[in-house]
């Protein structure tokens, strides 16, 4: 069952400078699938950023690394970034862009656990 984070510990977590995630779900085309997600992460100068990432499914019950999966655009290697000054502004732009759910982040690297659910 997946674990996901609250209000409190998703701001702590950032101010600490740890990520969190969100599994945002599958795009099917004829014939290959992309996966969705996004990472929140605080900046060296104190902002904190979005990465919205978007890759093809490559993954087996034997390799489950989303993060080494190709990505569907090879020229934003880190994502889609867009940075912010507080987390309120950050969370509130992950849900308004890319329709987060302000119920279901989870830490950095657990994302995977929904992937492999998913499959």
């Amino acid at each position: 069952m997946m674990r996901y984070l609250n209000k409190d510990e998703i701001q702590s977590r950032l101010r600490l400078g740890k990520s969190v995630e969100q599994w945002l779900g599958v795009i099917q085309k004829d014939d290959y699938t992309i996966l969705k997600w996004l990472s929140i992460d605080k900046e060296s100068d104190e902002s904190f950023s979005v990465a919205y990432f978007e890759s093809f499914d490559e993954g087996n019950e034997d390799f489950l690394d989303i993060y080494a999966f190709s990505l569907v655009d090879p020229d934003e290697p880190f994502g889609v970034i867009d940075t912010f000054s507080s987390i309120a502004d950050t969370l509130e732009f992950a849900e308004v862009t890319y329709k987060a759910s302000p119920n279901k982040y989870t830490a950095a690297g657990i994302i995977q656990e929904e992937y492999k659910s998913k499959n």
